[in-house]
């Protein structure tokens, strides 16, 4: 790919794309496009949603992190948007769950400090596997 290819990609994305909300922390950057509204209308209706934005729980919380992270959700989404080839449904890679646990953890482990699961101590309890509509009410 040329320069110039490359060049008119990002004024396309910077401009009609309105690329540069994404590196904001406003979370109807989410729905620039239609991929995400599902998730968004979702999280209006949790508990999270008066309280967190999507950057609270799904980008890591250094500076690097979680523009590398905006960065790979980005392309993903586009990719998937621009191809049609995306889940009625999408599902949570498991770099990005792992990333979710931590921001859960950070949040309200306070609240987990004491709580004892009902699992073998080789078995990991996430969060999610009990609060999975937390973030996002379904």
């Amino acid at each position: 790919m040329g320069f110039g290819t490359l060049l008119g990609v990002v004024f396309f994305t910077m401009g009609y794309a309105n690329g540069a909300s994404y590196l904001s922390s406003d979370p109807k950057a989410c729905v620039n496009c239609h991929v995400m509204n599902t998730e968004y209308n979702a999280w209006i209706k949790s508990s999270h949603g008066k309280v967190a934005t999507c950057n609270d729980c799904h980008t890591p919380h250094d500076l690097v992190g979680k523009y590398l992270t905006k960065a790979e959700h980005g392309w993903n989404h586009s990719l998937a948007f621009t191809t049609g080839n995306y889940p009625q449904n999408i599902q949570i890679k498991a770099r990005s769950l792992a990333t979710v646990e931590e921001n859960c953890l950070r949040c309200h482990q306070t609240l987990v400090d004491g709580i004892e699961h009902s699992r073998p101590a080789n078995q990991k309890v996430t969060c999610v596997q009990c609060h999975a509509d937390v973030g996002h009410r379904r």
